[in-house]
């Protein structure tokens, strides 16, 4: 790969000076919208605050280097950094500089996997993870998040290793709730509320940081038991491989894929949707690099991984972003706050940043589309209600995981008994449909002709081959002449499903029935000719209807 073959050799290439003010300007307002969100995630993530803002600053350059889209924005998730709160606890063993560590090393684990992914072009393997399943994920990482940080709200210890277990106990310690903590939280949460419906695209949550660290200055919220950031060490991080190897952590493998796969998800999908906004193509097997030096240059400050987001990607954009040039103007004026304001933020109240956490994850709760599948789609309904479940009970990676077994295993069984449509004549035309839907068309004297609905494989062809028996069965051999299959519907077709189409042939032979083929596709009729079919069933000829077949007698 030549240096111009680079992305950002490419954009660069075609910059136009009268870009540069927008991509300032944005880049300036995502850096104050990335301060208190990074500082919130890494929180969440049970990460120094600091680190939060390096997984901005760092992730946001290796992006700019590698990735395809012009407006995505790279930084920790809230999906992201729970996952790493849920799973690296219990790899540490209490360990806080272990824990770190491991954090770290997702990071570059995540980072390695996307070169692997982008080498054996993995970037299709994506599309196993449904639009459904993505909702019900949503509902129940966004109902998972809110309930990890309602304790901070609410000034109360917390714990629970799930949503349930964290409910109860919240439950129990409402009585110890700190009055002072709640009003704080309460009121960051309506004006970060109120705010951005008042000012959408500008940077409200850094407005709101400010306040209140004000307030805890003047008021001495401290001092009334309202806990705070603390010390955030001032400047730039030291860049630094792994402290630990791969093989020192048990378990390390399945907690970078389960990020990569929501990183990747949600990158391409926010991506996806600036692109086609500004009318770009999107590379989504470019992406895995963007994301892979993303990953790689964050990890290197011991940072942990990151992804694109919808929310900041959408701060970016309104901001004017042009070009990935915007997240370099970001991660420098990131650089200058922490060489210079991180005292300022040591009287955060912790309460402010739940309050951001939860006004950002509202949107992952989309409840709506629940109800919309319901009505619409029950098997879409059901793959995202196993996702949401699954999250909730088991956690963010092991709940992704099973919600997409499960969809996969619910897609199997749907194709293992695919619809098969017996064909009738519409009255008063040479068109055929299905008698099913449409009971007043004509029956065929003498001829059973189906179509099944679904591409004929090992997984359904018997259950296809039984019903057209059962339908013989019912009629009675001795009034059918003809069956005719109607491959129109069978896009595709392997050896099980044409050993099912010998298989019927010899068993209506016995009854002195002849079988047709009609309607089948280019591949479909290349490997029936090369498996022997159409010398039993008088050729397989693409010009061949069922009305010429009709016709003929």
């Amino acid at each position: 790969m030549t240096l111009r073959e680079f992305p950002f050799a490419r954009w660069l290439a075609g910059y136009r000076p009268g870009w540069l003010p927008n991509d300032m300007i944005a880049g300036v307002t995502l850096a104050a919208y990335a301060i208190p969100v990074s500082l919130a995630y890494a929180a969440l993530a049970g990460l120094p605050p600091q680190v939060g803002v390096y997984g901005y600053m760092l992730g946001g350059l290796g992006y700019a280097l590698m990735g395809s889209s012009r407006q995505l924005a790279i930084g920790p998730t809230s999906a992201i950094s729970l996952m790493i709160a849920g799973t690296v606890g219990a790899m540490a063993g209490g360990d806080a500089t272990r824990y770190a560590q491991i954090a770290s090393l997702a990071g570059f684990t995540v980072a390695a996997l996307c070169f692997v992914a982008w080498a054996l072009r993995l970037s299709v393997l994506v599309k196993l993870v449904s639009d459904s399943i993505l909702v019900g994920f949503k509902a129940g990482a966004g109902s998972t998040i809110a309930m990890s940080q309602l304790p901070g709200l609410l000034g109360v210890p917390g714990g629970g290793q799930n949503f349930f277990e964290r409910a109860l106990l919240l439950l129990g310690q409402l009585g110890e709730t700190n009055l002072v903590v709640l009003a704080v939280g309460g009121v960051a949460i309506l004006l970060l509320f109120f705010g951005e419906r008042a000012l959408p695209g500008k940077p409200v949550a850094l407005g709101v940081v400010a306040l209140a660290i004000l307030a805890a200055a003047l008021l001495g919220l401290p001092a009334l038991g309202v806990p705070t950031t603390g010390t955030i060490p001032a400047g730039l991080p030291t860049l630094a491989g792994p402290a630990l190897r791969l093989r020192d952590v048990e378990g390390i493998f399945p907690l970078a894929a389960g990020c990569l796969l929501l990183a990747y998800i949600e990158s391409v999908s926010a991506a996806r949707t600036f692109a086609a906004k500004h009318g770009y193509v999107l590379d989504p097997r470019q992406e895995l690099l963007g994301l892979g030096a993303a990953n790689l240059a964050t990890a290197l400050a011991q940072g942990y991984p990151v992804g694109g987001g919808l929310s900041q990607s959408a701060v970016n954009d309104k901001a004017g972003a042009r070009t990935p040039l915007a997240l370099v103007f970001a991660a420098i004026t990131l650089a200058l706050s922490l060489l210079f304001l991180t005292g300022l933020l040591e009287n955060l109240p912790k309460a402010v940043l739940a309050a951001v956490v939860l006004t950002a994850i509202a949107g992952l709760l989309d409840f709506p589309a629940l109800l919309h599948m319901w009505r619409v789609s029950r098997l879409d309904f059901y793959a995202a209600s196993i996702a949401l479940v699954a999250v909730l009970l088991l956690g963010i990676l092991q709940g992704i995981l099973l919600a997409a077994l499960a969809s996969a295993v619910m897609l199997l069984a749907r194709v293992s008994q695919p619809h098969v449509a017996f064909l009738g004549r519409v009255p008063g035309t040479r068109l055929y449909s299905d008698l099913l839907r449409h009971p007043e068309n004509e029956a065929l004297p003498g001829v059973i002709a189906f179509r099944p609905e679904a591409s004929l494989i090992y997984v359904n062809a018997e259950s296809v081959h039984e019903t057209v028996k059962g339908r013989l069965r019912n009629i009675g051999p001795p009034a059918i002449r003809l069956v005719v299959c109607d491959l129109s519907a069978s896009p595709f077709l392997d050896l099980a499903g044409a050993r099912m189409l010998h298989d019927l042939h010899g068993a209506l032979a016995e009854h002195n029935i002849a079988l047709r083929i009609i309607g089948a596709h280019g591949a479909v009729r290349d490997l029936l000719r090369a498996d022997g079919l159409d010398e039993k069933v008088g050729g397989i000829d693409r010009g061949s209807t069922l009305t010429s077949l009709l016709d003929h007698g």
